[in-house]
């Protein structure tokens, strides 16, 4: 594979994507530290426990956890429930952006593809992608569920990544699919945007996970 020069910041959760775009983009070169949307305090924190041993499992030492379940209560509370998956990845954008400059990091890496779940079309991630001030790499988005997981079965984060993911908890049962900006926009007004992307940041952690133990609460 080609290889190319720069650093990413990875977008990994405890499902089977993430882990899988973080190692082909490594393949390729890439320096990839990560960075995990943890739900708390709607959750525990066994979805941190799950990004730990994936990026240990990777070899990406640096892992950056920021805890948003208050943040997308927000968007529970103030916005049109259909749009809620499209306006917390915009928040997750923003605040990956944030973080990726200040760790000097070139990319943003996401596991999307295209059409795995009904809210990850052209027009949603389009929608999406306007919110980030760094490029986002998709490396998987043209690839089906089922090329994914063998890809992690390959690598060795199938084990880990598999079991019910929490990440869904607070959508709606029928999300919207062809989400227009202005739409988006003029939901996103009704929030304190800049406020919940501070609010996210400052309760980030770094863990060096090469050393970290398991036991992260708190």
């Amino acid at each position: 594979m080609d290889a190319f020069d720069g650093k990413a910041l990875l977008l990994l959760s405890g499902g089977f994507d993430s882990p899988v775009a973080g190692h082909l983009m490594k393949r390729k070169g890439l320096d990839v530290v990560a960075l995990h949307f943890s739900y708390e305090p709607v959750t525990d924190d066994a979805s941190v426990h799950k990004a730990v041993r994936l990026a240990r499992h990777a070899g990406i030492a640096r892992l950056f956890v920021v805890r948003a379940g208050d943040a997308f209560k927000e968007v529970v509370k103030h916005c049109r429930h259909k749009l809620y998956f499209v306006i917390t990845k915009r928040l997750m954008m923003r605040v990956a952006s944030e973080i990726a400059k200040r760790e000097d990091c070139d990319y943003l890496i996401t596991g999307e593809s295209l059409g795995q779940v009904s809210s990850q079309t052209l027009r949603n991630l389009d929608v999406i992608d306007r919110a980030a001030t760094v490029p986002v790499l998709r490396p998987l988005v043209g690839f089906d569920k089922q090329e994914i997981i063998d890809r992690a079965k390959g690598i060795g984060t199938y084990e880990i990544s598999v079991g019910p993911e929490l990440c869904d908890i607070l959508g709606p049962k029928h999300p919207a699919t062809q989400a227009r900006i202005e739409d988006v926009e003029e939901e996103e007004a009704k929030l304190d945007r800049d406020g919940l992307v501070a609010g996210m940041i400052a309760s980030m952690r770094v863990l060096e996970v090469a050393a970290e133990p398991l036991e992260v609460a708190g």
